[in-house]
C-alpha cells in the first residue's frame, strides 16, 4: 500500500502533463441536434427566448447556448439554460454556477443536493436556495456530456482531466434550472411553498436531462 502511495504524486503529475499536453489536440465534438430544440415548450407555459450580451459569451466561453423563461399567465413560472462547451481546455472551462452566482448578488442560504427521478433512476443534481435583495429562488445544476450526468464539482474535474488526458475530447454542457419561491399566501407556509418549487423543479430537470442527452454526444 505504501509502495504504491509513494508514486502517487507522480501519477498525478503524469496526468497534468499528458493534460498540458493533449489540450491543444482536444477534439471539438459538435451537437447532434441544435440547443434551440431542447425543451422549447412547456404544456401550460409560454416560453420566451433570452439572449446573453457578445461579452457574457466570450467571458463564459461557451460554444453553443440556450436560455429560456417560462411564464404562467404572465407571471414568471421558471427559467432554464443550457450551455454546450465542444472542447474544454486550460482558461477555457465551464464556470461554476456555485462561484457565479454570488457575484451576481445572490446569498447562498441553503446548499446541497437533490435526487431527479429519472427512468426509475434517481439522478443527483445541485440545489441551492437564493436569496437576492427581496427575491428568493430554487436552483437545481448538474453537467451533463460524455454519458454522464454529474453534480459533484470534484467528480467534473477529475472526469475532465481523465478524459481529456486519455480520451482525447471534453465536451460537455452545463444545464440549470431557477424557480423563483414566491412569499406563502395567506393559510400557505413557506415550507409548502418551497415544496412545490421542489416539485416544479425536479420535473423540469427531468424532462432537460432527457432533452439534452438527445442534443448532445453520448461520448
Amino acid at each position: 500500500m505504501f509502495r504504491f502511495a509513494r508514486y502517487a504524486p507522480a501519477g498525478v503529475l503524469l496526468v497534468g502533463c499528458a493534460f498540458v499536453w493533449n489540450a491543444r489536440s482536444q477534439t471539438a465534438v459538435a451537437l447532434n441536434a441544435p440547443l434551440s430544440t431542447v425543451l422549447p415548450t412547456v404544456p401550460g407555459y409560454q416560453a420566451t427566448d433570452q439572449k446573453l450580451t457578445r461579452d457574457e459569451i466570450r467571458v463564459a466561453g461557451m460554444t453553443n447556448y440556450v436560455a429560456r423563461v417560462f411564464r404562467r399567465d404572465s407571471a414568471y413560472a421558471f427559467s432554464t439554460f443550457v450551455s454546450y462547451y465542444e472542447r474544454q481546455t486550460q482558461g477555457r472551462t465551464i464556470h461554476s454556477p456555485r462561484n457565479c452566482l454570488p457575484g451576481a448578488g445572490w446569498e447562498v442560504l441553503s446548499p446541497g443536493t437533490a435526487q431527479v427521478p429519472l427512468d426509475r433512476v434517481p439522478r443527483t443534481v445541485n440545489r441551492y436556495v437564493l436569496k437576492n435583495g427581496p427575491a428568493t429562488a430554487l436552483v437545481y445544476y448538474w453537467y451533463q456530456g460524455r454519458g454522464r450526468v454529474v453534480a459533484n464539482e470534484y467528480a467534473v474535474k477529475w472526469n475532465l482531466l481523465r478524459d481529456a488526458a486519455f480520451a482525447g475530447h471534453t465536451e460537455e454542457a452545463l444545464v440549470r434550472v431557477v424557480v423563483p419561491v414566491l412569499a406563502p399566501t395567506s393559510g400557505g407556509s413557506q415550507a409548502s411553498v418551497l415544496a412545490a418549487a421542489d416539485s416544479l423543479a425536479a420535473d423540469i430537470s427531468a424532462r432537460l436531462v432527457r432533452e439534452v442527452a438527445r442534443a448532445i454526444p453520448q461520448g
